[in-house]
């Protein structure tokens, strides 16, 4: 009996020991598949032409560098500037996202690197890009707290 109690001891230590571990593994899962959807709304939101779509995931104060190097500065202008180029110029394109990596740099801030392809009907439309988001996990959820487009012709 002895031996069987013991063994029990052990077992729950183990089990205790473990649970933080696992319970931070979870966490990181959902976190991951969370910052997956918000890459894929920003990936829904160009496709169906929504700037409120593309802008739901970003803060209300993110940092954004679009891919020709200008710099914009909040979710309402982040919506506003896309729905701009959706009505116009990208009416006629499409894009494809890849999350490539996520990285915790602490349980609730992350540096994500996306792969993006960008197609039209004209060359000049077609586009490939990384994308660097760093994500941050507030009373909210993870959102977009700064994004770099960088663009070039190469394989990504």
């Amino acid at each position: 009996m002895k031996k069987y109690s013991d063994c029990l001891v052990l077992v729950v230590f183990v089990l205790l020991a473990l649970s933080p571990a696992l319970q931070a593994q979870n966490n990181g899962t959902a976190d991951e598949a969370t910052i997956r959807e918000n890459v894929k709304l920003l990936e829904t939101g160009w496709n169906t032409k929504s700037g409120a779509v593309f802008a739901k995931p970003f803060a209300e104060e993110a940092d954004y560098v679009v891919i020709n190097g200008m710099y914009i500065k909040g979710r309402p202008t982040i919506e506003k500037a896309h729905q701009q180029i959706f009505d116009t110029i990208y009416k006629e394109t499409t894009i494809t996202l890849t999350v490539k990596q996520i990285r915790f740099l602490r349980p609730d801030v992350a540096v994500v690197h996306v792969k993006g392809d960008r197609t039209g009907p004209t060359r000049d439309l077609q586009q490939k890009a990384m994308l660097t988001l760093v994500m941050t996990k507030e009373g909210q959820g993870w959102t977009i707290a700064a994004f770099q487009n960088t663009g070039g012709a190469g394989k990504n």
